[in-house]
């Protein structure tokens, strides 16, 4: 990325942090400003230092194709949270928790993190660690680890990744 695609990048992330914690915050002082522009900056500095504003960060490709797979994930998750109710209101707690691992290497690494935060979002499983393209999911029952290995969610997004 060239270096005012950068600097522009991290003008940006400074504006909306300085903003954010001024409507937050709600202190117009002078020295409470200094201080909140001060951690402001610090933290635009540590985001560069981490590498934050490479493109791959950017990848993230908007539009039709992803706002399909979120259209698709809010009833998933809505569905997903009666089964947890009815699971743990049910009379004989019939949970049964397993340890799924998936294998995402093939996937980019943006796409990763939006599948690691889907499934984490879904009430019932919950992504533990994600490390070297291999996640794992902890499910409360064998349905919902049936339903992460049959990769409906994966391939949503990976559809969604590909236009």
């Amino acid at each position: 990325m060239s270096a005012p695609g950068r600097r522009a990048q991290m003008l940006l992330l400074l504006a909306v942090l300085a903003v954010a914690w001024v409507l937050w915050s709600g202190y117009f002082k002078p020295l409470l400003l200094i201080l909140g522009a001060g951690s402001c900056a610090l933290t635009v500095y540590l985001a560069a230092r981490m590498d934050y504003f490479q493109p791959e960060f950017y990848a993230l490709r908007m539009g039709r194709p992803i706002l399909r797979f979120w259209l698709w994930l809010l009833p998933e998750i809505m569905r997903s949270s009666l089964e947890v109710a009815r699971v743990v209101l049910a009379r004989d707690l019939p949970i049964s928790p397993q340890l799924v691992e998936l294998d995402l290497r093939d996937l980019h690494t943006v796409d990763q993190v939006i599948l690691g935060n889907s499934i984490t979002l879904t009430p019932g499983t919950l992504t533990i660690d994600l490390h070297e393209g291999r996640m794992q999911v902890h499910a409360l029952t064998q349905a919902e680890a049936r339903v992460l290995q049959d990769g409906e969610m994966r391939r949503r997004l990976t559809g969604a990744g590909q236009a």
